[in-house]
């Protein structure tokens, strides 16, 4: 299988100051799980964002504040995000790998894509920056897409919930929303009860899972409901926040995923779309091992390569497939 490999080394340069945990180091682990996995690279630039695609998404106000606020040498947006002068270039080409993606599978260069950008971006909301991220690279695409007249599927593995997105895309009957995180944890949202508004109800499902939850309730999330929804729900392109924070022993979260649930995940969803209908974007993980063994497994999943299990598999906790019972019982009131 052919990935196509998107970054841009202005991502080296997007500098969060010292001891930061989103950091240059992650990309470059990343794009050696790239490397290492069993599929051929095809390597992509990532171009700046069009301004029209980007106000897709973001106020006029805020990304020219964005722009004006790097361009005088930067800070802290807030206590968790900082930026630098390079960091404009570096969100803008975050948010124009996507679209720039969408294009060369389009065009049969590769089977699949994987984004190696940062800042992420799943928590930005429309006017405000978060949790690392200053634009929501995932919604520019998937709004990209539904200009088109194209029907989204966004799956977000990450440990944290995607709130940004979630917000973006809860009157939207066009774009499902699927997010497995902890809970309680930042940024405080993703509660079961959360779904989309109006005619849109039925395209916000959130898993809020305990500290502990392994990758054995994954394996039966999706089989049992997230598999069954894509089906009804006919997306014509599937993209991933492939947040990597889930990992079993990053330290900035406490869910115990391994390299072979990744694969699991990557390879179920080839089931609903075409791997050439497949992205994934790279969000959170501060564990570089961890970063670049699911990677590569990742890639693997999706390629049809199997990934075998580790010798030593962490379980979820009881409460967690409690959650998992009500999430059916939520998804079964409207699909």
């Amino acid at each position: 299988m052919r990935v196509l490999s998107v970054t841009h080394t202005v991502f080296e340069h997007h500098d969060t100051g010292p001891n930061h945990p989103e950091r240059p180091a992650r990309l470059r682990a990343a794009l050696q799980g790239v490397a290492e996995s069993p599929c051929e690279v095809i390597d992509l630039v990532a171009p700046q964002v069009r301004r029209d695609l980007l106000e897709l998404v973001h106020t006029p106000a805020y990304i020219a504040q964005i722009e004006a606020f790097c361009a005088e040498g930067g800070g802290a947006l807030d206590a968790d995000t900082r930026v630098v002068e390079a960091s404009w270039e570096a969100a803008l080409r975050s948010a124009g790998a996507g679209p720039a993606a969408i294009e060369a599978l389009d065009g049969d260069r590769a089977d699949t894509a994987f984004l190696t950008v940062r800042p992420p971006g799943h928590h930005a909301l429309a006017g405000q920056a978060m949790g690392f991220c200053l634009f929501n690279n995932i919604a520019v695409t998937a709004r990209t897409l539904t200009e088109r007249g194209l029907r989204v599927a966004i799956i977000d593995w990450d440990v944290h919930h995607g709130n940004g997105s979630e917000e973006m895309f809860g009157p939207h009957e066009d774009i499902l929303y699927v997010s497995f995180h902890q809970f309680p944890f930042y940024p405080g949202t993703g509660r079961l009860a959360e779904i989309g508004a109006g005619p849109a109800a039925r395209t916000t499902i959130n898993f809020p899972l305990p500290a502990g939850t392994a990758g054995d309730l994954y394996r039966q999330a999706f089989p049992r409901l997230v598999i069954p929804v894509l089906g009804e729900f006919g997306p014509d392109w599937i993209l991933v926040s492939a947040g990597y924070d889930a990992f079993a022993g990053d330290p900035l979260a406490d869910l115990m995923l391994l390299p072979s649930d990744y694969a699991f995940m990557a390879s179920a969803l080839t089931r609903v779309v075409p791997s050439n209908r497949t992205i994934f974007f790279l969000e959170g993980g501060y564990d570089l091992d961890g970063i670049r063994t699911s990677v590569s497994a990742t890639l693997a999943g999706s390629a049809g390569v199997p990934v075998p299990d580790e010798t030593v598999r962490p379980t979820s906790p009881g409460d967690a497939f409690r959650i998992l019972d009500q999430v059916s019982t939520a998804v079964a009131a409207v699909w």
